[in-house]
């Protein structure tokens, strides 16, 4: 005789909002796929020579692609959010006895993502 398996239909995380959020959140790594796709791409059109990673660079200009690099921000951006609400969960910091509070762990990361972001930026905008 076989264990009783409870039938489970494939709509079981829009039940509960934790569960939705979740699957959402692994699903963020679709579009960062389809940009690192991009990605790879454009590093080949460059090795390809200038013709090609300037054909490369109008593709990534287009309405299209423009909207798909947006969609790709917006999946890391709320993968990164979403993280960060979990790590206090994932890392326990204590000071003597006393638990650091979870909102300061999360400020802590949020603060480092900031300043490594406006790192880049500035890197960025001075070449």
């Amino acid at each position: 005789m076989s264990p009783y398996r409870r039938p489970m239909p494939a709509t079981w995380w829009l039940r509960n909002r934790a569960y939705f959020l979740f699957m959402v959140r692994e699903l963020t790594s679709v579009p960062i796929a389809i940009y690192l796709v991009l990605l790879l791409l454009l590093l080949r059109n460059l090795a390809a020579g200038r013709e090609a990673y300037e054909a490369s660079l109008r593709f990534l200009t287009t309405p299209g692609m423009l909207a798909v690099q947006f969609v790709a921000l917006a999946a890391a951006c709320f993968h990164a959010i979403t993280w960060f609400t979990v790590t206090p969960k994932v890392l326990v910091v204590r000071l003597g006895e006393q638990r650091v509070p979870a909102a300061v762990v999360v400020g802590a990361n949020v603060a480092a993502w900031f300043a490594v972001s406006v790192m880049i930026v500035w890197i960025v905008a001075r070449g």
